[in-house]
């Protein structure tokens, strides 16, 4: 189980680090401002998708830092994703339908 208040300081590490305030992280992760307090507060307990919302936003933040506090932030090396387009997805499938 994740400790609300170890995981509210390294939240405020995260902010802190990229000199963001809780208005604007919530921006950052797409999230509504009174979920960023409420957290922070201890109010309310971090659900597995504003989790991952912040994984997806900041990848050198380490899910297993965060979660417990092990490991290192910000990772030790960051592999940068390119986005991908949807017209990527489909570009090598055919219309036909595959038997299985």
């Amino acid at each position: 189980m994740v400790n609300s208040e170890l995981f509210t300081k390294r939240l405020q590490k995260i902010m802190d680090e990229y000199d963001l305030n809780a208005t604007s992280f919530a921006d950052a992760i797409d999230v509504g401002r009174s979920s960023i307090s409420h957290i922070i507060s201890g109010r309310n307990k971090p659900s597995l998708e504003f989790v991952m919302k912040i994984i997806e936003a900041f990848p050198e933040v380490e899910l297993y830092w965060l979660l417990n506090g092990k490991g290192s932030f910000p990772k030790s090396q960051v592999t940068k994703r390119a986005p991908i387009a949807s017209s990527q997805l489909t570009a090598n499938f055919d219309d036909e339908p595959v038997a299985l």
